[in-house]
């Protein structure tokens, strides 16, 4: 039979079709022959790859490969520490991408522990309890509140079952449970409510049903294979160094071989150009770049630690800085997931109620007044309805710091209320509460009789006695409860329950309805002292009727400034849920999400469309509701088609495969399951999604510095093969050595590249659009700057070497002179540039002095060039000499041209540019406009 079908069927079909009895249930030899066939019912894993495999395959890309031609070339020349540094470079490369891979992989058996470890299962005519494995279809499975639903069943009986599904469907309360069939062919997965899914929870009453599917066959298997055969995303940074490298090298050895050829064809000696060259070589090749880039992700990950957000993937911050889509659940996500009474209908009036979650704390309003409870008996009424006919329970717990305060020197612990219960049956209970009528301040009534919950009737009812009276108190689905109504509480008095009042109530569900509420009716009758209550049928009959409550899953405070950063930062944002539409369409627009004409689709909607249909609108869509896991992975999909970077949020198992697909997976850290948290590169700790604007701000900034450090070298690094190029071309005597080059290579490339790593953010960061995936790393004329920069920096060290020789052309000893100008020109040329890196703009639109690290690491390297210099064992290893006070001056000035000159010809560009009133910057609505 096909899979969709199994809720058309009626419990007496189903068990004709599995040719089992209701009370006998299979034998063990008919299980024995389902097993040969279905197969064990487990969750099985993809073929591993060897651990020893995954650890090879880090080095397989072509920097690592560059980076070990340039150890060989090192250990060639002698320079034994650089070899060893490039090394250790790879090793660690090598060992952090293993570990990411190796953990990422853990998914699917996260997944598994969901399964049910055993089972009360009918055989024989017996009921026995077997490992959840065994489980074979057609078996009868008996189901109590707390048991986890060890396959995909069939109910054939239930007795007010609810299933809390959330983690599969997105579903933000526990659904109830009937047998009877479902005629429709297409119903999506959080409606077909005569079906249990393996690995979904029971919370209330019990059930019997039938196995219809187990193992891969089950919905919890088709996300198993999803999340096997979805891909993980090569980031964008990734992408980029990997192009990076490839052009470098390229222009590199170019450079390298035409510089050799030049001193070669203009008399230098063969073997010092080979080595000139080949110093050039390693010098160009930046082997600390993969070491820096981890440094600066890796320093950014402890600063997002301290800001509630744990990457589990280095990569993944700076991904999530050019996100240009986040798709985010709703439950959880940008909803607190605690249902909350907002609105109250008694008497005729709509009340509104304050606070939020299941804290007892908040007011009932009137108009813009709190009411006085002695004069609203409908709502006495309703409050104790709330408080009694319930079964949750609501418990104050202590926490050492809450996720979004951090705690004061006198405040030592703060208080956490949680639910124990059905979440309506909470936010009723937190109703109660917050106007002292808890179960303890009611505690003279006492529970003699309860009807649970049951799916047909969509209702519960309690008997309770107080000072020798007796009450039913009813609460259920309002029209379900209309109908046993005869009465009404209506200004405090009970009056008939007239078609006009009837009218009322109904506009009065309606319009809490239409506002996204989910509407609860609540009733009650005296019950006489020797009256029996046999039966519910009879108990709840002849009612009168109390008023209404409307409750929501409300939106994080913080959600809607959140989302206002992200629309700012050009980034939409959209909402994926499995709650229904006209739900999740209110959230959204109460959060901002949904702009004019944006469009809000259903997952049956959007399982109409084809793959091209669905890349045509959407960039159109904001909210889709009603989604299946296989959805959000099209969704996801499509936009990526798109051309956007997706992030997808979410803390369900249903999101899990999406999340992997996603160019950044994000879990909640609270109420994420693991098998979400393992398939993310970022986990929330504070479950908050304000925490991804931090997050975002961080990814930018760490490209942005990456981007700086790349501009700092390449920029130095042309300025060196320039300075010979040139000299080469000229005629003129080699104006480095190999082991000068060198030397300008390690004190300039290490440390004052790191420094820039860490660097600030720049004010206008967040004023931005994203960049596109595809943006080349060179964009936004950076190639220009450091080609320009670069060029510069050759030239003038080239005429510091020239001016410095032609002092005393005569002189033996002039050259090794000129050759130490040239060597301290290019070295603080290069420190002075590093300043300039700091900005997009120019040296002059930042404080030298805000990174207190790079003004070390700038006197560090300033100091190592002086030892060089002046300390007399160093000088016949560097061939250096101390220089006079015109040698300095001619090397400072020198030094100083390539960026003073830069940045005082972009001052007065920006200042012919600039509108009056803007300081330079961009129009703020230029950085608003969302990527539709």
């Amino acid at each position: 039979m096909e899979q969709n079908s199994w809720h058309r069927l009626e419990p007496k079909e189903l068990l004709e079709w599995f040719q089992v009895k209701r009370d006998q249930g299979l034998s063990p030899e008919e299980a024995d022959k389902w097993r040969e066939t279905a197969g064990w019912n487990e969750l099985k894993e993809a073929k591993k790859v060897s651990p020893l495999l995954l650890f090879l395959n880090q080095f397989k890309d072509f920097m690592m490969l560059v980076l070990m031609g340039a150890t060989l070339i090192s250990g060639l020349l002698g320079e034994y520490l650089d070899a060893i540094t490039i090394v250790a470079i790879i090793v660690l490369n090598g060992f952090l991408g293993f570990i990411q891979e190796f953990r990422a992989e853990r998914s699917l058996r996260a997944l598994k522990q969901l399964s049910a470890p055993s089972a009360v299962v009918l055989r024989g005519g017996k009921e026995i309890v077997i490992p959840a494995r065994e489980i074979v279809p057609g078996d009868i499975v008996m189901l109590e509140s707390g048991d986890r639903i060890p396959a995909d069943i069939r109910w054939l009986e239930t007795t007010g079952c609810d299933v809390e599904e959330s983690a599969l469907t997105g579903e933000s309360h526990p659904v109830g449970k009937f047998p009877k069939a479902i005629p429709d062919e297409d119903v999506p997965l959080g409606d077909q409510k005569n079906i249990g899914f393996m690995g979904t929870m029971v919370t209330r009453g019990s059930g019997k049903g039938i196995v219809i599917r187990t193992g891969m066959d089950t919905e919890m298997g088709k996300i198993a294979d999803l999340i096997q055969n979805t891909e993980s995303q090569e980031t964008p940074l990734q992408r980029r160094l990997e192009q990076l490298g490839k052009i470098l090298i390229v222009l590199a050895l170019a450079l390298t071989v035409v510089v050799v050829l030049a001193g070669i064809l203009h008399g230098q000696p063969p073997g010092n150009m080979f080595f000139a060259g080949v110093s050039l070589a390693v010098a160009a090749i930046p082997e600390g770049l993969p070491a820096i880039v981890t440094i600066a992700l890796a320093l950014g990950v402890q600063r997002m630690i301290k800001r509630k957000a744990i990457v589990r993937k280095l990569p993944s911050v700076e991904t999530l800085g050019c996100a240009s889509v986040i798709c985010s659940d709703k439950t959880g996500t940008l909803t607190q997931n605690k249902m909350t009474v907002t609105k109250v209908w008694a008497d005729g009036r709509e009340f509104k109620v304050t606070g939020e979650g299941y804290e007892p704390r908040g007011d009932i309003w009137d108009g813009g007044r709190p009411v006085d409870l002695r004069k609203e008996q409908g709502l006495q009424r309703i409050l104790q309805i709330s408080a009694l006919c319930n079964n949750a329970e609501i418990i104050e717990t202590t926490e050492e710091e809450t996720p979004n305060r951090k705690r004061s020197g006198s405040e030592e612990k703060e208080s956490r209320w949680v639910l124990k219960g059905d979440p309506t049956e909470g936010a009723l209970m937190a109703l109660a509460s917050k106007m002292d009528h808890s179960p303890a301040a009611l505690s003279a009534y006492t529970k003699e009789t309860e009807f649970p919950f049951d799916a047909k009737r969509k209702r519960m009812s309690v008997l309770v006695s107080h000072q020798g009276g007796r009450l039913l108190f009813v609460k259920g689905a309002p029209d379900m409860l209309l109908d046993r109504c005869s009465h009404i509480l209506w200004d405090g008095k009970v009056v008939p329950l007239t078609g006009t009042l009837r009218q009322k109530v109904g506009a009065a569900n309606e319009s809490m309805a239409r506002g996204a509420l989910r509407v609860l009716g609540l009733a009650y009758r005296e019950v006489r002292p020797h009256d029996q209550v046999k039966d519910e049928d009879s108990a709840e009959s002849q009612l009168i009727f109390a008023g209404l409550t409307g409750m929501i899953d409300p939106p994080r405070r913080e959600a809607r400034d959140a989302i206002a950063v992200c629309r700012k930062a050009g980034i939409k944002t959209v909402m994926i849920t499995g709650d229904h539409g006209l739900t999740a369409e209110a959230i959204a627009h109460e959060l901002g999400i949904i702009p004019r004409g944006g469009r809000v689709m259903s997952g049956q909607q959007l399982g109409a469309l084809s793959d091209d249909e669905l890349d045509k609108v959407s960039d159109e869509v904001y909210v889709y509701s009603r989604v299946s896991p296989e959805h959000k992975l099209r969704i996801v999909k499509s936009l990526q088609r798109r051309g956007h970077v997706v992030a997808m949020t979410g803390d369900g198992v249903n999101d899990a495969p999406a999340i992997k697909a996603a160019d950044i997976g994000i879990a909640m850290g609270i109420t994420g399951t693991d098998v979400s948290k393992e398939a993310s590169s970022l986990i929330l700790s504070d479950d908050n999604f304000s925490t991804i604007v931090s997050a975002i701000e961080e990814g930018r900034n760490i490209y942005e510095n990456i981007r700086k450090f790349i501009r700092y070298l390449l920029a130095s690094n042309v300025g060196e093969i320039l300075t010979m190029f040139f000299a080469m071309l000229a005629g003129l005597p080699l104006p480095l050595l190999p082991i000068q080059i060198l030397w300008v290579n390690l004190v300039t490339d290490g440390l004052p590249a790191m420094a820039l790593g860490v660097d600030q953010p720049e004010k206008d960061l967040m004023e931005h659009k994203p960049r596109g995936a595809k943006e080349n790393i060179f964009a936004r004329r950076l190639g220009w700057k450091i080609m320009s920069r670069g060029i510069l920096i050759g030239v003038c060290t080239l005429g510091a070497f020239w001016l410095t020789l032609q002092i005393s052309p005569d002189d033996p000893g002039q050259l090794m002179k000129a050759q130490s100008v040239a060597f301290v020109t290019l070295v603080m040329a290069q420190l002075i540039h590093v300043f300039d890196c700091r900005s997009s703009r120019s040296i002059f639109h930042r404080n030298m002095l805000q990174n207190k690290f790079l003004v070390f690491a700038v006197l560090s390297s300033v100091l190592m060039t002086l030892a060089v210099m002046y300390i007399e064992p160093l000088q016949p290893i560097f061939k250096t000499v101390p220089l006079g006070v015109r040698e300095w001056a001619i090397s400072f000035v020198a030094a100083g041209i390539p960026t003073f000159l830069m940045g005082a010809g972009s001052v007065w560009s920006s200042s012919r540019r600039r509108p009056a009133g803007t300081n330079g910057r961009p129009a703020a609505a230029n950085s608003t406009n969302i990527r539709a």
